[in-house]
């Protein structure tokens, strides 16, 4: 474990945590701010709703892996409003991922790597063009995807949701046994 807690570190995360996955709140409902488009990669990511996978047979296969260690980014933004600041804090956050999907294989046999949001394995997706997915094995889907609820994700992983004024908090997790 202290191996991945060092390379998610030296990656950039702002903290780690571990958990168990029977202690995580799955809910089918976290799907619903995916139908309403807040981010915009509804049916335009392989790895967003609808495409990602039925939900009830997602958190089903989560539920199959033992522990998540959890791993959170803290952007700091100039205001509430600073757009800027959150798409940088973003960008920072899918490098982690990238970085930690990269070693995962490393330190662990069999795991289910998620992000924050929408797959930024490719600069974009082939999902528009109607084009299978050009990297499965690497795609990564979100929490969310997987009904994680992630407040309370972070709660029991001893990190904080929020993380003061003017800062916006990404997480991941790594699932495994």
């Amino acid at each position: 474990m202290q191996n991945l807690i060092d390379i998610a570190l030296a990656a950039g995360a702002s903290g780690t945590g571990l958990a168990k996955v029977a202690d995580i709140s799955f809910n089918p409902k976290f799907r619903d701010a995916c139908e309403q488009n807040v981010c915009g990669k509804f049916g335009t990511c392989w790895m967003c709703p609808p495409d990602v996978g039925d939900i009830n047979e997602m958190i089903s296969y989560a539920k199959t892996f033992e522990n998540i260690f959890v791993f959170q980014t803290i952007g700091q933004l100039e205001d509430s409003f600073d757009i800027e600041g959150m798409e940088d804090a973003a960008k920072k956050h899918n490098a982690l991922v990238a970085t930690l999907a990269k070693n995962c294989n490393r330190v662990l046999e069999n795991y289910l790597i998620l992000g924050a949001g929408a797959c930024h394995i490719c600069l974009s997706c082939t999902k528009p063009e109607n084009k299978p997915c050009a990297h499965p094995k690497k795609a990564i889907p979100s929490l969310e995807a997987y009904g994680v609820a992630v407040a309370e994700l972070a709660k029991i992983s001893g990190l904080a949701y929020i993380n003061g004024v003017n800062t916006v908090t990404f997480f991941g997790g790594i699932m495994f046994n």
